[in-house]
């Protein structure tokens, strides 16, 4: 019997994101992922209308005859959640927290999972790895992942490690999963455990901002905490140097974070705070859907 609070709480989010939770969303889902999780079956002759991108160019060379891989589909995926619970997603300057809005979407995936009957695991992270569930497939193990995500609020530390995040995963997925890392990427050092993830897994960044991360209102003195460090810096919002400073720098981590994402060809979703999660999921699975058929 699954409990009255989490019935509670996954119809609040239901109504929030009306009926694209159980419509939009489990169609989207499927479709971008239709197909992905491929496994080799066998080589054979090479037959005309055949993707030259299948030649297998070992057996064509030993047999002087061009052959191709054939590969069949996957029944299930394995999707593993990976969710940032630091202390920077504790800021919001809107109605919810960046982890708040992280939780929800986590558990919306999870819950669009269900109806493709896939694998879900979970892995809720700040400077250590602070909730592991392993994936399995299943309505009751899926709800309990959801049950994981919605009610988590406690974790023993406040720092980001996500290089030490991605290199737990590489030790307990050995089979190749689609990765949904979910985070605000207030971390540095991670660039290289992210790459050789991405090199094992389908590795999907989902980057968490809020609208004052981007640029500050003019509000006069603004006394600033690192959730973090709780290192303190007090700001004159009204001095135009002062914002356009802070929005240069917020601008170029961007900047320098896509360029990381790009160079190890991960595709992000990119989130805030002040608008529709379900909008950018949608508008990625699209992107994605169109791309496979390429």
């Amino acid at each position: 019997m699954l409990p009255k609070e989490l019935i509670a709480k996954i119809r609040q989010i239901q109504i929030r994101t009306s009926h694209q939770v159980t419509e939009v969303m489990a169609g989207e889902y499927k479709s971008a992922f239709k197909g992905r999780g491929m496994e080799f079956d066998e080589v054979r002759q090479y037959q005309p209308g055949d993707d030259v991108r299948t030649i297998d160019w070992n057996v064509t060379a030993r047999t002087g005859h061009p052959y191709v891989k054939r590969f069949v589909e996957e029944r299930e995926l394995t999707v593993m959640l990976m969710v940032d619970a630091s202390s920077s997603g504790s800021f919001g300057s809107f109605h919810r927290t960046k982890n708040e809005v992280a939780a929800e979407l986590a558990a919306l995936l999870a819950y669009s999972a269900i109806r493709s009957n896939d694998r879900v695991g979970l892995i809720i992270f700040t400077d250590q790895v602070e909730k592991y569930v392993p994936p399995k497939k299943g309505r009751s193990h899926v709800l309990r992942v959801i049950r994981e995500i919605l009610y988590f609020n406690k974790p023993e530390h406040g720092t980001t490690n996500i290089r030490a995040a991605l290199e737990f995963l590489q030790r307990v997925c050995a089979r190749r999963s689609v990765v949904f890392l979910v985070s605000d990427f207030m971390a540095e050092g991670y660039d290289k455990a992210m790459l050789l993830a991405a090199r094992k897994h389908d590795l999907i960044p989902v980057t968490i901002t809020d609208p004052r991360e981007i640029a500050l209102p003019d509000i006069g003195f603004l006394d600033l905490m690192d959730a973090e460090t709780g290192e303190r810096i007090l700001l004159d919002t009204h001095d135009l140097r002062v914002r356009k400073a802070f929005q240069y720098l917020g601008g170029n981590d961007r900047q320098q974070r896509t360029q990381r994402f790009r160079q190890m060809r991960a595709k992000a979703i990119d989130v805030r705070t002040d608008q529709s999660y379900v909008d950018a999921l949608v508008r990625f699975f699209k992107q994605r859907e169109q791309h496979i058929k390429l």
